[in-house]
């Protein structure tokens, strides 16, 4: 059909994630290092236009405020005609390294929040 097989969107979505961490400083191997995995437990994708093959296209990603231990991320592909190709969110839990549900973010993800809540992201 010429077009970008729709499950290659949540690969797309972890490159948004990925980008976004290294810019804000809260990386995947700040995760691993502490500990504590944080796996995707909810994906939901909505395909508005088609994006071809070979074709360039930008991926927004919105990190949204949880004082649980959780990740809310809300994501936009657009091509570079600004054609929305998709859009979705996902829901990553923090557990311990037991894969239990932590009840709060750890002390290193409570420290970005902090700096979050107070401006300190750039």
């Amino acid at each position: 059909m010429g077009v970008v097989w729709h499950g290659r969107y949540p690969s797309f979505f972890e490159d948004g994630r990925v980008a976004l961490g290294r810019r804000y400083g809260i990386s995947y191997s700040d995760f691993i290092r502490e500990g504590v995995p944080v796996p995707v437990r909810q994906i939901q994708i909505d395909y508005c236009h088609p994006l071809r093959f070979e074709e360039e296209f930008e991926i927004e990603t919105i990190l949204h405020w949880s004082d649980a231990a959780r990740i809310n991320f809300e994501y936009g592909i657009r091509n570079l005609q600004g054609r929305l190709v998709a859009t979705g969110c996902t829901v990553q839990l923090m557990l311990d390294g037991d894969f239990n549900l932590l009840l709060g973010p750890p002390p290193f993800f409570a420290e970005f929040l902090r700096r979050w809540r107070q401006g300190g992201l750039v």
